[in-house]
């Protein structure tokens, strides 16, 4: 199956924010995953440590990565790496929504602040 068409996109939600997942072992890919997340205007996302490292794409919006400490303030067109092992914050402080493209390694786990691990559906 080497084509996902957009409505063979499967949407969580999350943290309140949307994930629409494209790319993961369920429509084809052995290694990788691959999802758009939507970030609504004001919003932020617990700080959680990944097992695997992330990218980041900015298709649209302005939104608040925060990788190990370390924060920027990305546009349409930026992109990010945040390593395996890395604590991540998400946060939309604007008042405009935010698309970010995400890829990483398929199986991606995510240790959150109260200590349980989440592994995301749309990493799966």
């Amino acid at each position: 199956m080497p084509f996902i068409r957009s409505a063979e996109a499967v949407v969580h939600e999350i943290h309140g924010g949307r994930f629409v997942s494209y790319v993961r072992p369920a429509t084809g890919s052995r290694d990788l995953a691959a999802w758009r997340v939507e970030l609504p205007a004001a919003m932020s996302g617990p700080t959680h440590t990944i097992s695997a490292e992330e990218t980041f794409y900015v298709l649209t919006g302005r939104f608040r990565l925060t990788i190990d400490g370390e924060a920027a303030e990305l546009s349409a067109g930026d992109a990010a790496v945040a390593p395996a092992g890395s604590a991540l914050g998400v946060a939309n402080p604007g008042d405009q929504p935010a698309h970010i493209w995400v890829t990483t390694r398929a199986g991606l786990t995510a240790e959150l602040p109260d200590g349980s691990t989440l592994a995301p559906p749309w990493a799966r």
